[in-house]
């Protein structure tokens, strides 16, 4: 059966091996599941860099907006209400009072003007379209004295509840804008208007709308761009990770013969020819003349030889794996663990997905983790716990022994996760030694899938 499988034959489903249709529609798959994620990853992108940009040209039409207010509103001081800012205005004559509301009454009709007020340096308002709000003294606020020491005009949206404000309050968001301007005999005064909110808004929307939909096409564009590159990368990377998996499946497949060759060789030859030896130097032990030390202690040595060199060959290549999977083989680490009156807790899941090398590689560091158990950490207790979810599968391997300082090197005895790791390394996976002196080993081994890996 084993030899078959070598030679190309499907697998035992035992084993988790898929057939090569699987492999392909699983490859597929993952360069889908790639390529999909990239392109939300792009819609992501998007989003966040449509949305500022969208805020960002809000403001600055709202700005545009506003500086385009205080033009118009200075033109309309300038040219409106500076030539009729006479003394008679300034002292409240109602026929200068009229001959300006005759003025401005066009812009309050017309040019979406819908408050206008004019203020003198003590805060008196000395006209207003309305009336009521003549002669009536407030008191100047910074910017107000500001703009009259010679600062820029300002322009603001917002609401407004102040009490000179009594009669815009229950408008809403307005425009509200103040220039400076000279009255006729040179004293500086303030011109106050509010404008409707509702042509600035047009006039955002209308930048919104300029700006925005060729931005979002142009990056949807460019997205659209990449994803070709996008696919091809995948399916690349996707390639190389099968060319990997196939030429570690070959190195593994390569081990596992050598192993089973140097297995078949020792139980064969070596192990036959010494038990052979073992018989006649219990032969001669009993048939010989009298008591010969030398040869019983020779029986001794070879007899402990022979079991060890058994043990050698379970361990180069366990039945078990092969035969009956990954928790059975791990069951039979048990023994020499336990042999040495150390505490064995096996937490191993019900059910395991894995393929014939996963189950290889995760068996090797599981056995070469709790040989290091019995021979070096004066452990106690020992913990094998086996994980498989769909992101891969992990091994770990923690005792309470006396752990080392990897700071000095890895102790002795672990030559073998070293070389472990390196292949755990080429197979895309990791392998990790947590100690420290009097604080326990724990060893854990983690095979990524290869979509996770993809992803």
């Amino acid at each position: 059966m084993h030899a078959d499988w070598r030679r190309g034959a499907r697998p035992p489903d035992q084993h988790g091996a898929r057939p090569p249709d699987e492999h392909g529609s699983a490859e597929h798959s993952e360069v889908r599941a790639a390529v999909v994620k990239f392109l939300l990853m792009g819609v992501l992108a998007l989003v966040l860099v449509a949305l500022p940009v969208t805020f960002w040209v809000r403001a600055e039409a709202e700005d545009h907006a506003l500086q385009e207010a205080i033009l118009v509103t200075q033109r309309l001081a300038d040219h409106t209400a500076g030539p009729l800012a006479t003394d008679q205005l300034l002292a409240g004559d109602p026929a200068a009072i009229s001959e300006l509301d005759q003025k401005v009454g066009p812009w309050l009709d017309k040019e979406g003007v819908l408050r206008i007020k004019i203020w003198s340096p003590d805060g008196t308002v000395v006209y207003s379209d309305q009336s009521s709000l003549i002669g009536q003294v407030f008191e100047l606020r910074a910017p107000e004295r500001q703009l009259l020491a010679g600062g820029d005009a300002t322009a603001a949206l917002g609401h407004h509840q102040e009490f000179e404000n009594q009669f815009e309050s229950a408008r809403g968001e307005l425009v509200e804008v103040y220039v400076r301007f000279a009255a006729a005999n040179g004293t500086p005064l303030i011109f106050e208007a509010y404008y409707d909110d509702e042509p600035l808004r047009g006039v955002q929307e209308e930048v919104l709308f300029g700006m925005v939909p060729p931005l979002l096409l142009s990056l949807f564009a460019l997205q659209l761009a990449q994803l070709p590159t996008a696919v091809r990368l995948a399916r690349k990377i996707q390639a190389n990770r099968t060319t990997g998996h196939r030429l570690l499946k070959h190195a593994v497949e390569a081990s596992d013969l050598e192993r089973r060759r140097i297995a078949r060789d020792l139980h064969d030859d070596v192990i036959q020819d010494l038990s052979g030896l073992s018989y006649a130097l219990e032969s001669e032990e009993l048939h010989g003349q009298g008591n010969n030390p030398l040869l019983t202690e020779a029986r001794s040595i070879l007899q402990r030889n022979i079991r060890k060199l058994r043990e050698i060959t379970t361990e180069l290549y366990p039945p078990d794996l092969a035969e009956f999977g990954l928790p059975a083989a791990l069951a039979r680490l048990a023994g020499p663990v336990q042999d040495r009156g150390i505490t064995l807790q096996l937490d191993l899941p019900a059910d395991i997905d894995l393929d014939r090398d996963q189950s290889a590689m995760l068996y090797r560091v599981a056995r070469e983790s709790l040989a290091n158990v019995a021979k070096h950490s004066h452990a106690t207790n020992v913990r094998v716990s086996l994980t498989n979810d769909p992101g891969g599968a992990e091994i770990s391997v923690a005792d309470d022994g006396i752990g080392f300082d990897q700071a000095q090197g890895s102790a002795e005895g672990h030559s073998g996760l070293r070389i472990l790791r390196d292949t755990f390394n080429a197979a895309g996976g990791t392998l990790e030694v947590r100690t420290a002196p009097g604080a326990g080993t724990t060893v854990k081994a983690r095979l990524e899938s290869p979509a996770a890996a993809l992803l």
